[in-house]
């Protein structure tokens, strides 16, 4: 989305949560960066503090990473708008009717994603787009 840079990445957040706070003007960018945090009340206080970009987060300690899950949202957002892998978006409409909304349609894909994405680092490899929409298939109940 950004780079490779991990506290860089995560200053961008910290910056469109200052622009959106301020109604300052936002890039069409921005405003998705700032929309998704806006969703996510549990993670304003933590925005507002600049050494955040620096804290590690261990699954092994239990402690959600909250930059990990605004990126996983933004992920969605572009694969459904671009219909990759192709039937994705057919899945989001059966959650988003199944969750009662985007949001939470948003938050069940994450499992399939996390998964995927586990997956393919654990073997280092690519993720495998078949296996994945397999599993946003089947939390959509359509197969």
């Amino acid at each position: 989305m950004f780079g490779n840079n991990r506290n860089e990445l995560r200053q961008v957040y910290l910056s469109c949560w200052q622009l959106k706070k301020n109604n300052l003007p936002m890039d069409a960018m921005q405003q998705v960066v700032a929309n998704i945090v806006e969703l996510h009340p549990e993670y304003h206080q933590l925005l507002e503090d600049d050494d955040i970009v620096d804290k590690d987060y261990s699954a092994d300690t239990g402690e959600s990473n909250p930059f990990l899950h605004m990126s996983m949202h933004i992920a969605l957002h572009e694969q459904i708008s671009t219909n990759r892998p192709d039937g994705i978006n057919d899945c989001y409409q059966k959650l988003c009717i199944l969750h009662g909304g985007a949001h939470d349609a948003e938050h069940a894909m994450m499992e399939c994603l996390g998964e995927a994405l586990w997956i393919a680092q654990s073997n280092q490899t690519t993720p495998d787009e078949a296996k994945y929409l397999e599993c946003l298939k089947k939390s959509a109940q359509i197969i």
